[in-house]
């Protein structure tokens, strides 16, 4: 069985691969002219099911696809499913932007988590959909250099450290993302089990 991964990035298909390849599953990149969904959806799983679905249609191949984001708990959620564009620019301009937005929120008030949704949809209408949450703390300023977006703000009281100073090894096995997708293998296993 293949799935099509909603994405160019060849990350995310290694990450599927190491998780949902012992399901005997394999997976191939979006193919180069695949469309680009508008991701208007109101929420993680939302969009992440835009993805699929699209990529789904245009292959005729069960795919898979994920949205992910920081959410902040003293922003309302903030900057949620916009965090790839919740303001212009690189990954500074944006961390440089949420600390802003902390100004004036004291320690113990700075709650915040990563969350990834990850959708699987299937030729015949079928759908899955799971949620992986990571809890963490938004710092008051970016401490390590690994890692990528929020990730040297986002401190992670069970390792005492940022993600961005994580070991990319561990940040793969404890991540949102990393979570979502056990919980979709698990989904997926049961679901070729009913077939």
């Amino acid at each position: 069985m293949e799935f099509v991964v909603a994405s160019h990035n060849p990350k995310k298909l290694r990450e599927m691969e190491a998780i949902l390849g012992a399901l005997g599953i394999s997976f191939a990149p979006l193919p180069e002219g695949a469309p680009e969904p508008e991701e208007n959806g109101l929420s993680f799983e939302e969009n992440a099911r835009i993805k699929a679905r699209a990529a789904c249609g245009f292959t005729g191949k069960p795919a898979i696809a994920d949205d992910s984001g920081l959410c902040v708990d003293a922003l309302d959620g903030a900057p949620g499913i916009y965090s790839a564009r919740y303001c212009e620019g690189t990954d500074e301009d944006r961390n440089a932007f949420l600390l802003r937005q902390m100004e004036g929120v004291p320690d113990g008030r700075r709650q915040a988590r990563f969350v990834s949704a990850i959708a699987a949809a299937f030729p015949n209408g079928d759908e899955l959909t799971v949620r992986g949450e990571c809890p963490g703390e938004i710092l008051r300023g970016a401490q390590g250099a690994g890692g990528f977006g929020y990730d040297p703000l986002f401190w992670d009281a069970a390792h005492g450290c940022t993600f961005a100073q994580l070991p990319a090894e561990v940040k793969d096995r404890i991540s949102h993302r990393a979570r979502a997708l056990q919980k979709m293998k698990q989904a997926l296993g049961e679901y070729y089990a009913e077939q």
